[in-house]
């Protein structure tokens, strides 16, 4: 039994040390993959939280099959995130944190990075569920091929393939962006 299998097998027994060993080792990639796709710190904060709740009230169903637990975690917080957008669709909502500048940045380069941000996350926003996931997974969390593979359950070749299709995507979507301002 790998070390995984067994951490996770004594989390299922509510064991706290295990539950917030598997907390720690993950709650950082949660969030950068969900912030990638909500733009918002304090929403993905609040959907992240969100992520290990269900987490918790679901642990006990996880049935480990070699397939990594960040895996179902992942799966997990995209069921999240495509939840908030279904019931966002409509609102219009603005964050407060969004309007401030960090220590030593003008206000013209804090609005350039913001724009360029929003930019990125509208365009990724507008590729397919498994380009979205490859592309956050390679660059957001600095995954390899073979990794982002066994996450996703996909064959490095098919990673490979659908970064290929993402990045080509997201240049056309980037350079067309810019082309109609």
């Amino acid at each position: 039994m790998r070390d995984e299998e067994r951490l996770v097998r004594r989390a299922q027994e509510y064991d706290r040390e295990a539950l917030s060993q598997l907390y720690r080792q993950h709650v950082g990639a949660i969030y950068r993959y969900i912030h990638l796709r909500v733009g918002r710190e304090d929403l993905a904060e609040d959907l992240t939280a969100d992520v290990f709740l269900k987490m918790l009230e679901g642990i006990e169903s996880f049935d480990y099959r070699g397939v990594p637990f960040a895996a179902w975690l992942f799966r997990i917080a995209h069921g999240r995130v495509v939840d908030y957008f279904r019931r966002q669709a409509g609102k219009e909502t603005v964050s407060l944190s969004e309007g401030f500048s960090a220590p030593g940045e003008g206000p013209a380069a804090t609005t350039e990075a913001a724009l360029a941000r929003e930019r990125l996350r509208q365009a990724l926003g507008r590729l397919t569920e498994e380009q979205q996931q490859v592309i956050v997974l390679k660059f957001g969390e600095g995954l390899t091929n073979v990794e982002v593979g066994r996450l996703l359950g996909k064959s490095e070749g098919a990673v490979k393939s659908l970064q290929h299709r993402a990045l080509a995507s997201l240049r056309r979507l980037l350079e067309k962006d810019e082309g109609e301002k």
